[in-house]
């Protein structure tokens, strides 16, 4: 996308303030584009927005660090609040919308790739890739235990059907699977089931998909008896927010045999993995990888790009959050 133009002529002269590390993929190119400011930690962001604040004009987060009220009150001339993924719960938006300052995220940019990382951890976790790779590479062929279930014409439950579970629900339609979901209301001109709870949908789907913002609404949405719901044959996938679900009431399941397998993108304590949930059964684990891919990265850093761009020059933005337009 080298050859996009942007509506801020003179970017370099933007100040940003980066409030966390993120891979060199994605910063890279801002970091040619604008003057970033870079300060990770709560202590080391006070002090520097004590000297430098009135300087920074935007500031770039994620939903796991986020922007209080406090810093921004710092910050007299900030215009916009950009995070790099889908959450934000960490940002303050009651402080920002006082402010006249924008909050924006990448909403629904990387809903196929979470949505492809899910089936891919429904599928490995039911059919034992893991194990059933490490056995083939230790020299075991025919030998393999019990057979695995399918995944094909299973019931799938969806927590949370915004632009990742959509994405999830119509890949899972190739896989004969039925489809339910929870959320706050009804969604509309889909015709997947709509449950009026998290407990009912866990009774009655074999695979339970949260895909949820984080924050204080679904935080341990996912706890001991959403698991004993879920069943000895059903599995928990989470490419939504680790606080979504209780970490330890997921161990004890995967251990008591209280769900067949669970296949997490996230946790609680990332990037620190509790040694209980490393030796757990069952449980196959990847490094909140599920909204990164080669393919996405050039157009979320376009959409960061517009969207800070776009309000510094008078125009809309792109992504705002809903909060933000309410």
């Amino acid at each position: 996308m080298s050859d996009v133009q942007y509506p801020l002529a003179d970017s370099r002269a933007l100040n940003v303030l980066v409030t966390r590390e993120f891979h060199a993929e994605m910063i890279d190119p801002l970091d040619a584009a604008y003057t970033l400011r870079h300060a990770y930690d709560a202590d080391e962001r006070k002090k520097y927005l004590a000297e430098h604040g009135a300087e920074i004009q935007a500031v770039l987060t994620s939903g796991m660090v986020g922007l209080s009220a406090e810093e921004m009150a710092l910050m007299p001339n900030l215009k916009v609040v950009q995070t790099f993924a889908v959450g934000y719960e960490t940002v303050d938006t009651a402080a920002a919308k006082a402010r006249g300052i924008m909050v924006c995220n990448t909403a629904g940019n990387n809903a196929d790739c979470v949505a492809d990382h899910a089936i891919g951890l429904m599928i490995a976790v039911t059919r034992r890739f893991a194990d059933f790779n490490a056995l083939a590479k230790g020299g075991t062929w025919d030998d393999v235990g019990n057979s695995t279930p399918m995944v094909s014409g299973k019931k799938l439950g969806i927590v949370g059907l915004g632009s990742i579970g959509k994405a999830l629900a119509k890949r899972a339609e190739a896989f004969d699977m039925t489809v339910g979901y929870r959320n706050r209301k009804p969604a509309k001109g889909v015709a997947y089931r709509y449950f009026d709870s998290v407990a009912s949908l866990a009774d009655w789907a074999d695979y339970l998909v949260t895909c949820t913002p984080g924050g204080a609404e679904t935080n341990h949405m996912i706890n001991a008896d959403i698991l004993k719901r879920i069943g000895k044959a059903g599995y928990y996938i989470n490419v939504a927010r680790g606080s979504v679900a209780d970490t330890e009431a997921i161990i004890a399941a995967l251990n008591n045999g209280t769900i067949a397998g669970a296949g997490l993108d996230v946790l609680e304590s990332e990037p620190e993995v509790p040694p209980a949930l490393r030796t757990a059964p069952n449980v196959l684990l990847t490094p909140h990888a599920a909204g990164r891919s080669q393919e996405l990265e050039g157009r979320r850093v376009h959409l960061i790009r517009s969207n800070i761009e776009n309000l510094l020059t008078g125009k809309p933005a792109l992504t705002p959050v809903p909060e933000m337009e309410a």
